[in-house]
């Protein structure tokens, strides 16, 4: 059992090392830290669990939008927040830029295919706001398409509270100083060069066009049935943190009964003997 839950959080741990690969060594502050942060992460990641047997005992349905600059830690948040769910009942949805087809449809038609069925959560890694940023900042919509979706995008969102969906929007925030070291970090690891578009590098160029689309988007698509949260995510263990604790605050979750569950015994046949397996069929142990 121990190895058990050693190997859980190692799983945590060598994330986090990945991260500080490129930052070097820790101050004393960091250091003191991070003792809480992996303390509060694991304790907020077992209310998680309790807040998924809650979504799929009531049949609630949720939807968690996570939208912010580039490199601004969606990403970990979002896998921080899976990490330990099940992914047949919480699954992350995250859509490539849309294909011939998909762009004479209805706007948020591609997005509707993914909203979650009673019991689920689904977590959208950037979202319809697309449209309100980067289709905005780069060109890719006219400026009628624009507007529409400023004036459809309330009521889409109230349809879909009205239907039983719950809506959480999040907004991570960082600097300009920020997400150029962070660039600058992906540049340099091969781990995470991948990460690394052309889009992301026009975006630092664009940095004030996108300040002002943010600012007008959370201007204009704030309502009360699904208001917009802003995550300051310079910090990104705190800002993981902070996100996954105000999550929890916003859904009415409680505990949920369950059954005993009793580990049966082994049922043995006295004339079944188990084969050996083919040498040529095991994988080398090389560590």
């Amino acid at each position: 059992m121990r190895r058990e839950l050693i190997d859980d959080l190692d799983e945590e741990f060598e994330l986090s090392l990945e991260e500080e690969a490129i930052g070097g060594t820790l101050d004393a502050s960091d250091r003191a830290f991070r003792r809480v942060y992996f303390r509060e992460l694991v304790r907020l990641q077992g209310e998680l669990i309790k807040l998924q047997d809650w979504v799929k005992a009531t049949g609630h349905r949720l939807v968690v939008i996570f939208e912010g600059r580039d490199a601004a830690g969606k990403g970990g948040a979002i896998k921080r927040i899976t990490q330990r769910l099940n992914p047949r009942l919480c699954r992350v949805a995250a859509l490539p830029a849309p294909n011939d087809r998909e762009r004479t449809q209805w706007y948020f038609q591609r997005y509707v295919a993914h909203l979650p069925a009673a019991g689920e959560i689904v977590l959208f890694d950037r979202s319809w706001y697309n449209r309100a940023g980067v289709e905005r900042v780069m060109g890719f919509c006219t400026e009628d398409e624009y507007e529409e979706f400023f004036r459809s995008v309330p009521e889409f969102e109230r349809m879909l509270v009205r239907s039983g969906i719950q809506i959480i929007k999040f907004w991570f925030s960082i600097t300009d100083d920020e997400q150029e070291a962070r660039f600058r970090a992906r540049i340099e690891d091969p781990l995470k060069q991948w990460k690394l578009s052309p889009m992301d590098l026009e975006s630092r160029r664009r940095w004030e066009d996108y300040t002002h689309a943010k600012e007008t988007m959370l201007e204009r698509s704030s309502i009360d049935e699904a208001p917009w949260w802003v995550v300051q995510a310079v910090d990104k263990r705190r800002a993981r943190l902070n996100c996954i604790a105000h999550l929890l605050s916003l859904v009415p979750y409680g505990p949920v009964p369950k059954p005993d569950v009793v580990l049966p015994e082994r049922v043995h046949h006295p004339d079944y003997e188990r084969q050996p397996t083919p040498d040529a069929m095991i994988v080398p142990p090389r560590y």
